[in-house]
């Protein structure tokens, strides 16, 4: 991925006599004030990377990050941790280190946004200002959109697409159940987090089963015909787990219409499944607080100027990550990096009364499908009306390449987790 990286602020003051370089001062220091305080909501791939390459870009902006959880979980890889072939912990991140380079951190969900007064309150009823704000809530989820899932079915039927506990308990699960069991994995439509990491999962889950539970299945009931990189993983399934993966599509009956928790019953338009593990990922939007703040629309996702990430909907406020509608370029932890330091840019840019420069995002999708098998998706992106669209020089992995080159890829993911972890979180 390309990590977006901009030219420092500069200030220029001028001198007129004492009496009035003292005003000029004064005023200057108002408008610094004023025009240099940003906040950001969100700490996770977006935001921590948006408030760190702000105060290295001007280290005299106020940058304020608001993320209720002390450690970070990244859904990047959390499927091996399903699968048993990774710990947790791996996937653990603080933000001592944005601390330390002056970006303060409050600990609270923020819970009301006046984009007119320019402040977000948190939690404790704290009210803080803003000259800018930054949303990077990443998604919630569109319980209404699926009849008989809520965060209370969700302890039952685990999505586990927010990583951890979540993550932990569909791994429990996966453990208690007995041979010969079948898991059923229900995918939502379009648009939503990470498009191709359910069918990476399924992948995983089929590793775990065919080494420990080798009588078991994964059922896939989608809400899609096709999906990102199919032939890649059908190729993969094939050559790796014969029958053990089924998928039905969209056009087949595999749209879940509605689920019955207290019996673990899955129902689609063409019949009902009641397996032993049920992983139902439920439709998504944007992240509660972006509707608080009036940036969402009807979609329930995040228009923006894909120029500046500034929200079409709500004053002095950028979108980014997840939450926003990005056109072609991918909801996933990589695009969310990439949005977040192009972000930083358009801002230091506008306080500076400079022309925003248009941005050019790279992002890189890695799946695993087992251990040392891997590929990739590769995509460049650029503002085309609206939003995003994907210009020349993406790539993606070749259907038919050969193990070595497969294994080679598995080893660039973790070396690409390790990069951007550490990009964003230090």
């Amino acid at each position: 991925m390309m990590l977006m990286t901009r030219r420092p602020m500069t200030r220029r003051n001028a001198v007129f006599g004492i009496a009035a370089a003292a005003a000029l001062a004064r005023s200057s220091m108002s408008r610094a004030q004023s025009a240099g305080r940003v906040i950001v909501v969100g700490g996770g791939f977006g935001g921590a990377a948006c408030a760190r390459a702000l105060k290295r870009a001007n280290a005299t902006l106020q940058v304020t990050l608001i993320e209720p959880n002390k450690v970070f979980t990244a859904c990047p890889f959390s499927n091996e941790v399903i699968a048993g072939l990774r710990d947790i912990e791996l996937q653990q991140f603080g933000y001592d280190r944005l601390g330390a380079e002056g970006v303060r951190i409050v600990n609270q969900a923020a819970t009301k946004v006046d984009p007119q007064q320019r402040t977000v309150t948190v939690a404790d009823g704290t009210s803080l200002p803003y000259d800018r704000l930054v949303l990077s809530p990443g998604i919630d989820f569109h319980f209404e959109g699926l009849p008989g899932y809520d965060e209370a079915a969700s302890e039952k039927m685990p999505h586990a697409w927010k990583a951890g506990t979540q993550t932990l308990l569909l791994r429990k699960q996966l453990e208690a159940m007995e041979d010969g069991g079948l898991v059923a994995i229900a995918i939502p439509a379009n648009p939503s987090r990470c498009p191709p990491a359910p069918y990476e999962r399924a992948s995983l889950i089929a590793h775990y089963l065919k080494t420990k539970k080798p009588r078991s299945k994964v059922l896939i009931l989608d809400a899609k015909d096709s999906f990102s990189q199919q032939r890649l993983f059908e190729k993969a399934w094939k050559e790796l787990y014969g029958d053990m993966i089924e998928r039905v599509a969209l056009s087949q009956g595999g749209r879940v219409t509605s689920v019955d928790p207290s019996t673990r019953t899955i129902v689609t338009e063409f019949g009902n499944y009641t397996p032993d593990v049920a992983n139902v990922i439920p439709p998504q939007r944007a992240g509660r607080i972006a509707e608080i703040a009036g940036a969402t629309d009807a979609t329930g996702w995040c228009p923006i100027d894909p120029v500046t990430f500034e929200s079409k909907l709500a004053p002095n406020i950028q979108v980014i990550g997840d939450a926003c509608l990005g056109g072609g370029i991918p909801k996933s932890a990589s695009a969310a990096s990439a949005q977040g330091k192009a972000c930083a840019a358009a801002i230091v840019n506008l306080f500076a009364g400079r022309a925003p420069e248009t941005p050019r995002l790279t992002g890189v999708c890695y799946n695993t499908v087992a251990p040392a098998y891997g590929f990739s998706l590769a995509g460049n992106y650029q503002p085309k009306g609206d939003i995003y669209a994907e210009v020349e020089g993406g790539a993606t992995s070749p259907v038919d390449a050969p193990r070595e080159l497969r294994a080679r890829e598995a080893a660039e993911a973790e070396r690409w987790f390790q990069t951007v972890t550490a990009d964003c979180f230090g």
